[in-house]
């Protein structure tokens, strides 16, 4: 049996307080995990042999909505963004780094709140949001919303969690 393709984790912490950084650590493995695993699922994804590299940074909404200002002319925090290093289309294979995905506490903290869902469980969908956006996936589109969506709350399920975007049209 093959065994499936990895991703290589390094994790910062910038800005905020995550608490148990291993704990948030532990949380983005077993995300990226689950993301590999579906995407490896699909024939139109193949994988290096080697296993690509995500850096997880951890931010605060300060430093957020500075790097949102300057990346995106957005002066305001945003729960994640994601920064691919390579442009990457869906179904594309990545190369030895596949880019940055950066999430801010504090908005975290409130959407979990307004969600009514555990803060984790919350960190868990903006990282498999966060990664596909660097597989090439976006919700520009009505029709890419729905697609990367349906990947989300797929992975989402693999993992026991609820559909994030249950009865509600795709953004």
């Amino acid at each position: 049996m093959t065994k499936p393709p990895a991703i290589s984790l390094a994790l910062a912490l910038e800005a905020g307080d995550w608490g148990e950084v291993e704990a948030i650590e532990a949380l983005a493995e077993t995300a990226l995990a689950a993301a590999v695993a579906d995407l490896a699922g699909l024939e139109a994804q193949p994988f290096p042999d080697r296993p690509p590299e995500v850096s997880l940074v951890l931010a605060d909404d300060a430093m957020m909505a500075d790097i949102n200002s300057q990346w995106r002319d957005q002066p305001k925090p945003t729960n994640v963004l994601s920064f691919p290093a390579f442009p990457l289309v869906p179904g594309g294979q990545p190369g030895p780094m596949l880019g940055d995905i950066i999430l801010a506490r504090e908005t975290i903290e409130r959407e979990a709140a307004e969600l009514e869902k555990p803060v984790d469980e919350h960190i868990t969908h903006l990282i498999v949001h966060g990664f596909l956006h660097l597989f090439g996936y976006d919700h520009i589109e009505n029709s890419d919303a729905e697609e990367m969506e349906a990947i989300e709350t797929r992975i989402l399920s693999s993992l026991d969690l609820s559909d994030p975007y249950g009865d509600t049209e795709p953004v």
